[in-house]
């Protein structure tokens, strides 16, 4: 198993960053090209609810964002020193409505929950981590 972890702060200029060692870490392990695309998005849809819902006025708390290299598969893990939320916690939305129907909101979460094999949620004393796993295909 291959680990890499890096911590940058709760401001949305730093999604460049993390999209940067995502990549990095795809090529220095080899992964599929092709089943990048998913936890790109995953990662700026957690990274950017996390700096813009969880993250308090004025403050730029740490996010540390975490690949672990698994057998069959990748796991990334992010987390925060926000208020407590479980996002996994909203209801999922109703999908089948038109988009000016739906309320703003939750979209991402189930598209996140949709595009990974597993996602959970845990509250580690003051800190949220939201853990993303995918099997990849050869």
């Amino acid at each position: 198993m291959r680990e890499r972890r890096v911590s940058v702060p709760s401001e949305a200029g730093y999604l460049p960053v993390l999209m940067r060692f995502l990549q990095e870490f795809w090529t220095e392990t080899r992964l599929p090209p092709a089943q990048a695309a998913s936890f790109e998005l995953a990662l700026e849809e957690v990274f950017l609810n996390v700096v813009l819902h969880g993250t308090p006025t004025g403050a730029a708390p740490a996010i540390e964002f975490t690949l672990t290299l698994l057998d069959e598969g990748l796991r990334m893990t992010i987390e925060d020193q926000g208020p407590l939320f479980d996002p996994l916690s909203l209801p999922s939305p109703d999908v089948a409505a038109a988009l000016a129907e739906r309320p703003v909101g939750g979209q991402g979460v189930h598209l996140v929950r949709q595009m990974m094999d597993t996602v959970s949620y845990q509250r580690i004393g003051a800190r949220n981590r939201l853990t993303m796993t995918k099997r990849l295909t050869p």
